[in-house]
């Protein structure tokens, strides 16, 4: 039963719903556009991913760069990833969070 005993308005409800799917892609469309930046090493690595989580620069400083030690550059560039990743998810539940609040978890294809 709803309140008042009647009905809802279908019309109403699509009209929500359809403005929440718009919502929605406003906010998966500006995330893919955002960029944030992740370190390592004191930034001597540093990475850039998508809002979305797309890895879209690396930069890596000559004084990282040792021949004989590239199992330590590729800790950095890791760690860099994940501290960009780790901005990118935050951003998302901070933009997302409150369209997809209520909805029982989760929207099916999207990673929060």
């Amino acid at each position: 039963m709803f309140p008042g005993g009647g009905q809802p308005n279908m019309q109403q409800l699509l009209k929500q719903a359809q403005k929440m799917q718009q919502e929605l892609a406003k906010a998966q469309q500006e995330l893919a556009e955002a960029k944030v930046n992740g370190t390592a090493g004191g930034g001597l690595v540093e990475a850039t991913v998508t809002g979305s989580g797309e890895l879209v620069a690396l930069s890596i400083a000559p004084a990282a760069v040792d021949p004989e030690d590239t199992e330590t550059l590729a800790d950095l560039i890791l760690a860099a990833v994940r501290d960009a990743n780790q901005a990118a998810q935050k951003m998302q539940a901070e933009r997302m969070g409150p369209l997809t609040q209520g909805m029982g978890g989760g929207i099916p294809g999207l990673p929060f």
